[in-house]
């Protein structure tokens, strides 16, 4: 919040979420979305995420491992999920201290697989549910990642330009 209001923060989700086709949220650096809205981009991450052992153990462990990952990079990473599911980050940064994040997941790499095993002793349930609910995930490639990443850093730049000016980069 200390770049841009809300509403500016949910319409770059919305965007980037329209051009990816992934589930795109801010986060701040202790892991809390700006908006708490999810923009579901298939029918086996809210069911995983429903469950307290899937956010614990597969959504909030992966986004914290990629998140540290990248505040020691200082770069975008793109990287899977426990359920093979990939999960990128874009870092924003105010005098080179990261702030916070872009992350989009929800989709499987062009040679992923979801992991309906590992979803399955995480969080009980059937399987085989797991099995069709993954049917339909659609792919990313990494190229278009690093492409969506780029707009994202632009995106970001404009919002510290046109909403707090004088702010440093």
């Amino acid at each position: 919040m200390d770049i841009a209001p809300f509403e500016k923060w949910q319409e770059l989700e919305d965007v980037v979420c329209k051009r990816s086709g992934l589930n795109v949220s801010v986060f701040d650096m202790n892991g809390t979305r700006i908006t708490g809205r999810d923009n579901w981009v298939n029918q086996l991450c809210p069911v995983i995420k429903a469950n307290e052992k899937g956010q614990a153990f597969i959504c909030s462990l992966a986004h914290q491992n990629i998140v540290n990952l990248t505040e020691r990079s200082n770069k975008t990473l793109i990287e899977e999920c426990d359920a093979g599911l990939v999960k990128f980050v874009v870092p924003i940064f105010i005098n080179c201290e990261m702030i916070g994040v872009v992350g989009g997941c929800g989709l499987l790499l062009p040679d992923g697989e979801v992991d309906t095993f590992l979803i399955q002793k995480t969080i009980g349930g059937d399987e085989e549910q797991y099995m069709q609910l993954s049917e339909n995930i659609g792919t990313v490639s990494e190229e278009d990642l690093l492409e969506l990443s780029a707009f994202i850093e632009l995106q970001i730049d404009e919002l510290k330009q046109n909403c707090l000016v004088g702010l440093p980069n």
